[in-house]
């Protein structure tokens, strides 16, 4: 059994003790004198002046991508894609995308999160460097077609591996299929995955309804019905469904995500780079009642993996798009990174209670940024960047203290020679 104290830290605007033990948290109680307080294999003071608060969870992204951040920027996406990314893609060894991933592990941990939704090439890689560095993630297991409808030997090979080992993974890692998107993967495959996933109780992790373009050739190539309709008419749509961007949405799209209980990853910092259109906030969530969580995307397209930046994202965009004030409230963004994406994932967490599967963050009170103390979550969404995470606490193991996280200098050399590798 192993322990953790935080000890004075601030919880709901009061000096508290938080115990864990083991992976959860066991007790919340008043801050006491030292000479009582609970004994603990780690002990981090707060000495008042740090707030605890429940970690982010990033539901999509391309970790991997942190070694193309900066290669292809202010471009269409479909441009974005055949002419630059996919290329480099190419390049990428199994090195690289083990490089490119512990990077961004590094990145969420010092900005806070502990979870990340992921659909990379060779998915192994990504495993061995959540592994290795303890965070929670999702890895799906990317899957393209070939010309003959048949999925790339390249994706093949990389999954059967992984969907050995998934039973036998820590339970913070788990396995999910990741078909890229309806314009990628034929029809058949799609329905033979939606199959497995439902036999196997898997996650689908798949891009939709991202672009004008991408809906269009969609109701062309299948009688007019679009990317989410025509993944419904496949038996794709589940509560255990990932949607990734949906910008382009039809009330009858709604309709169905929100009957089929299907989740929808929100990025706006993503869709506006690469000008996909406006996700409808009010619609979507507010009155179309659909989960919603929120992604960063990956590095090529956002340019960092910051969920405190993209939860400002989300409220001003909510708000400017639908000329509305009123619209994305701080309270309701902040539970989409936490609480909400929580249990979209089915994870006993996202929230700061006792029982509850420690995935905690300390939050520098003192911080320029975090003055006044009206309200600490409208300043994590309004106002804080990165630098107000003091310390990250994922299954009960914490992975940044005071800032620092272990081997940071060599996780960022190993990445800087993984660039040098790709770069043409």
């Amino acid at each position: 059994m192993t322990s953790i104290l935080l000890k004075n830290v601030i919880h709901e605007q009061r000096p508290c003790d938080v115990h864990i033990v083991n992976n959860r948290i066991a007790t919340i109680a008043p801050a006491v004198a030292a000479a009582t307080t609970t004994p603990a294999d780690q002990v981090i003071d707060g000495h008042g002046r740090l707030a605890v608060m429940p970690a982010f969870y990033n539901s999509h992204t391309h970790a991997a991508m942190t070694v193309l951040r900066g290669y292809a920027d202010d471009l269409e996406l479909f441009t974005w894609l055949s002419k630059y990314i996919w290329p480099a893609e190419e390049r990428l060894s199994a090195e690289d995308i083990y490089a490119g991933t512990r990077l961004a592990n590094l990145e969420m941990i010092k900005s806070g999160t502990v979870f990340y939704n992921d659909m990379y090439w060779l998915p192994e890689a990504t495993l061995r460097a959540v592994d290795e560095m303890g965070m929670r993630a999702m890895i799906g297991m990317l899957m393209i077609c070939g010309e003959d409808g048949e999925i790339l030997p390249r994706n093949l090979n990389a999954s059967r591996p992984l969907l050995e080992r998934a039973d036998s993974l820590p339970e913070r890692i788990r396995i999910s299929y990741a078909p890229h998107a309806v314009y990628t993967v034929s029809e058949k495959t799609l329905r033979r995955l939606a199959d497995d996933a439902r036999e196997q109780g898997r996650y689908v992790h798949i891009h939709a309804s991202e672009t004008r373009r991408e809906v269009q050739d969609c109701q062309n190539a299948h009688g007019g019905l679009s990317p989410i309709a025509y993944l419904d008419q496949l038996g794709v749509l589940s509560e255990r469904t990932i949607l990734a961007h949906c910008v382009h949405l039809s009330e009858d799209d709604i309709a169905i995500i929100r009957e089929r209980g299907a989740v929808i990853s929100h990025m706006p910092a993503s869709n506006m780079k690469l000008s996909n259109g406006n996700f409808n906030f009010q619609a979507v969530v507010e009155k179309g009642r659909c989960r919603v969580t929120i992604g960063t995307d990956g590095c090529a397209s956002n340019n960092n993996l910051s969920m405190l930046e993209e939860m400002k994202l989300v409220a001003l965009l909510g708000k400017a798009t639908s000329g509305d004030p009123t619209v994305a409230k701080d309270g309701l963004v902040y539970d989409m990174a936490t609480r909400n994406a929580a249990e979209a994932f089915g994870l006993d967490a996202g929230v700061v209670a006792e029982g509850k599967l420690a995935d905690l963050i300390l939050v520098e009170l003192d911080h320029p940024a975090m003055v006044g103390d009206y309200n600490i979550v409208a300043n994590l969404v309004y106002a804080a960047d990165t630098s107000v995470v003091h310390s990250v606490i994922c299954d009960g193991r914490v992975l940044m203290e005071n800032h620092h996280v272990p081997g940071e200098d060599e996780i960022v050399a190993k990445a800087r020679e993984a660039c040098r590798r790709i770069k043409p």
